[in-house]
């Protein structure tokens, strides 16, 4: 017999000796007649509309009355493209056809997300794709208070409904959506910002020192970075406009600032959180620890719903830029990846020296050269920065790596070297955001690379590189280093990847698919896979950053979180013994399962 079996047939066994007691104490002279059965079991399964335990139109009237009216029913955006769909609307499909391919098109939408399989292509916005509702939450709470956020939480946990959470839909692990579900719509949850000085967190008894800000859970990105400009300060944020502040913090957060100050989560003092049970409470260094812990690094739509978060600021730094591309036309040439992996193998040591930023190498490209030119080039294209520098110093980093790749390969690679300066970072920004298209059909893995990986065999490394790279092209960020090492988060520590205190370089890969083509997005996940497996041997004791990530990450438990997956686990079965909070690959999932369109307990 399992120990869970017997636990459970002991305390059904006491149920029947109370029971027992309390009717002999009650009259000696009846016997006591005993019914004694054990609880009834929960659902096996999430409630879907169309069933007997979905909630009535009653209900739902409740719920919208309770939020002020801010409950949707909102269809697929695409259905304005569809003849016989109640909203099509031949003018206004166009508009939504052009507004596809962009972020802010889908973060303004209550239930559509940045990449098409996150929502099962179920509604496209072109004809002859189908279109359904199947893919979206059913109804959405259309949050601008934590309030709203509670009385949402507290509906899906009573009615037995999957719940889902989002802000922008930027998003690249569908944590944001979820058919046959009641969503927190949580974009409008924006306020006026509130800087600090210093700050003296709730119930705690001292001062940190430190110019931070306050900002609501739907705050974006570019509304951080504009506040803050008119401070001279700003923020470790991300790289895209539309990124808000929840999914962001709560994964972790790299960015061009991490390498001096430490990942975004290491910068938080304070949260507002609505837990799975529906309080409304303050997470800091002096109470609910646990909390506070899980949620800067342990993953979104998993502990609670951040409705407010404050942060460290730092003066904004100015910014000397460089664009670099180091290619040659000569395809196939072994000492293209020899030349790459020396180049990355530098990494560590420029990462020290201050320079962060993104790099891009690929076995074959169009010519992006200056003046442009027929055929391919093959090698590294690099977007790096340094912060309150010169051009001098960006030069004089950069010296001896051009003349020892001059001299190991002569003649054989071309160079372009251009340096910019920008009095800020938010300066910087407006020019060099993320401008990548959305409303694609994509998976992405990643890979956390440290000193030892990076340096350790160029030879090997060039191997790797190139097998990296063979499926199109492979990225290499230096977003880490120094700053993230030596982070000290306050509290004693938080729930990021520990991977990350020793890494440089967050490694990427994406593979596009076909939208609707089972055999196409299956084949994408084996090659997101297949692409990313030399970098897991080069560091087999590394990990992922789980919010850019394969989705079927193998062990992706450890590879996200390392030894804090058992930490984390205990908090979220503490926080949220009913599971009222489910995603995937999410702490503490492995109760539940996706059964088509269903969430069904394992």
């Amino acid at each position: 017999m399992s120990s869970v079996l017997r636990t459970s047939l002991l305390s059904i066994l006491l149920l029947c000796l109370s029971s027992f007691l309390t009717a002999s104490s009650a009259s000696f002279a009846v016997t006591a007649r005993l019914s004694c059965s054990p609880p009834p079991p929960s659902p096996p399964c999430k409630a879907i509309p169309e069933t007997a335990d979905w909630p009535s139109t009653a209900s739902w009237a409740r719920l919208n009355e309770s939020t002020g009216g801010r409950l949707l029913r909102p269809p697929p955006p695409g259905a304005v493209c569809h003849p016989g769909q109640a909203t099509y609307n031949a003018t206004e499909c166009p508009l939504v056809q052009s507004g596809w391919s962009t972020y802010d098109f889908h973060q303004a939408d209550p239930v559509s997300t940045d990449w098409n399989q996150w929502n099962n292509d179920s509604c496209l916005p072109q004809e002859g794709y189908q279109c359904s509702g199947q893919g979206y939450p059913v109804f959405v709470v259309n949050a601008t208070t934590a309030q709203h956020v509670k009385l949402g939480v507290d509906f899906a946990r009573k009615h037995n409904i999957r719940l889902a959470v989002k802000s922008s839909g930027h998003d690249f692990l569908g944590r944001s959506a979820a058919p046959n579900s009641l969503s927190i719509w949580v974009h409008h949850l924006k306020d006026r910002l509130k800087t600090h000085d210093a700050l003296t967190p709730k119930h705690c008894n001292f001062t940190i020192n430190t110019t931070a800000v306050t900002a609501p859970g739907g705050t974006q990105m570019i509304e951080l970075y504009s506040a803050l400009a008119a401070l001279n300060q700003t923020v470790v944020g991300g790289g895209g406009r539309t990124v808000s502040v929840g999914g962001y913090l709560t994964g972790g957060g790299h960015s061009l600032l991490s390498a001096r100050y430490g990942l975004a989560a290491d910068q938080v003092l304070e949260m507002e959180v609505v837990t799975p049970t529906g309080e409304i409470v303050t997470a800091n260094e002096c109470q609910n620890q646990d909390l506070f812990w899980a949620m800067r690094g342990g993953g979104g739509s998993t502990f609670g719903i951040l409705t407010s978060v404050t942060m460290k600021t730092f003066p904004s730094p100015q910014i000397v830029n460089l664009e670099f591309i180091i290619v040659t036309g000569n395809i196939g040439s072994p000492s293209i990846f020899e030349m790459i992996a020396y180049v990355l193998g530098q990494f560590p040591s420029l990462g020290d020296q201050g320079l962060a930023g993104y790099s891009f190498f690929f076995p074959a490209l169009s010519n992006p050269l200056e003046g442009g030119g027929n055929g391919t080039v093959a090698g590294i294209l690099l977007s790096v920065v340094l912060q309150d520098s010169t051009v001098d110093a960006m030069d004089k980093l950069w010296e001896p790596i051009i003349e020892h790749v001059n001299s190991t390969w002569p003649s054989e690679f071309v160079f372009i070297y251009n340096v910019t300066t920008f009095p800020s970072f938010y300066d910087w920004y407006q020019v060099h955001y993320d401008t990548s298209a959305a409303g694609l059909n994509t998976y992405i893995g990643s890979r956390l690379l440290d000193a030892e990986a990076l340096t350790r065999n160029l030879t090997l490394n060039a191997d790797v590189f190139r097998r990296f790279a063979s499926g199109g092209m492979g990225t290499a960020y230096l977003v880490a280093g120094k700053g993230v090492h030596d982070a000290e988060p306050r509290g004693g520590g938080n729930a990021v990847c520990p991977a990350w205190r020793k890494a440089y370089v967050h490694a990427t890969f994406e593979v596009q698919f076909a939208p609707l083509d089972v055999p196409a997005r299956a084949e994408a996940l084996e090659r997101v896979r297949h692409y990313l497996e030399p970098l897991r041997k080069l560091s087999p004791d590394s990990g992922a950053y789980m919010n850019e990530a394969d989705p079927e990450e193998p062990d992706w438990q450890h590879q996200f979180w390392g030894d804090n997956y058992e930490r984390l686990v205990r908090i979220k079965r503490a926080v949220d013994p009913d599971d009222v909070l489910w995603c995937t690959p999410c702490v503490g999932n492995e109760r539940w399962q996706q059964v088509g369109d269903r969430l069904c307990r394992v």
